[in-house]
């Protein structure tokens, strides 16, 4: 089992930042991928940002030049800045983890563990 804790959500105006962490407990293998996922209330879940162990990340097209996510492995961490921040990007974001992963997954189908979430709002 591995546990995920996300933190840093909040309210912020838009053009805002925020850091999102999410830290990673249990039976975490050195192999893996984890991803940021996102909700509106009424809208399908969908992935933000998609990052493997060894660093390759994949970026949606929504976020993409504004989030930047980053691992530290010693600390099972996984960050995710999110700067230039739009109304549209309010939603409950959540962290998902898989492990002895080769393939960067963006299904999340694929990520078998998941955090609570973290709301983020940004107004207008």
């Amino acid at each position: 089992q591995v546990q995920l804790v996300e933190s840093g959500g909040g309210s912020v105006q838009g053009g805002g930042s925020l850091r999102l962490s999410c830290v990673a407990s249990g039976y975490t293998t050195n192999t893996y991928c984890m991803g940021w996922f996102r909700q509106a209330p009424g809208k399908e879940r969908e992935g933000v940002v998609f990052i493997s162990s060894h660093g390759a990340a994949i970026y949606s097209d929504s976020v993409k030049g504004r989030f930047t996510v980053s691992q530290d492995n010693a600390k099972n961490t996984l960050t995710l800045l999110m700067n230039s921040l739009k109304p549209e990007d309010t939603a409950m974001y959540y962290c998902a983890y898989r492990g002895f992963c080769f393939t960067i997954p963006q299904s999340s189908n694929e990520y078998p563990y998941w955090g609570q979430g973290t709301q983020v709002t940004v107004s207008s």
